[in-house]
């Protein structure tokens, strides 16, 4: 598979997330990035909790650092889980909510050494829910 410079760094900076998870009570380490229009990439890892509510997924942490540093268009995403896990389903209604085009938005499912799937976000989600947003 042929990837573009851009893509090769999200996929890497979503392994790299994955190193940093702490997810002691699932053993089940996660870490994904997401790709704003503007070319920055922001990553995030899962954070588990004894009260496993309150654990967040990595590719929420991605996504909310990305609105935190004021990044709220993004075109891309990259998991990295064991065995090819996809995002769940919160995650995918929250990376659509930041999605600059979702039927573009791609979503990349790695392991740590391969590459397993490229998606497309409406692939993933087929019926998110979306308000219109004013511009």
């Amino acid at each position: 598979m042929n990837l573009s410079a851009a893509e090769q760094a999200l996929i890497r900076a979503a392994r790299e997330a994955r190193t940093h998870a702490y997810a002691p009570y699932s053993g089940y380490a996660v870490g994904a990035a997401v790709l704003a229009d503007d070319g920055r990439v922001f990553a995030g890892c899962n954070v588990e909790n004894a009260s496993y509510g309150l654990s967040v997924c990595a590719e929420r942490v991605a996504v909310f650092g990305a609105a935190a540093a004021g990044a709220q268009r993004l075109v891309a995403a990259a998991v990295c889980t064991p065995d090819g896990g996809t995002p769940c389903g919160a995650c995918r209604q929250v990376l659509l909510e930041f999605a600059a085009a979702p039927d573009q938005f791609t979503v990349w499912v790695v392991s740590p050494a391969h590459v397993i799937a490229r998606y497309t976000l409406t692939e993933l989600l087929p019926h998110g829910f979306q308000l219109a947003r004013g511009e």
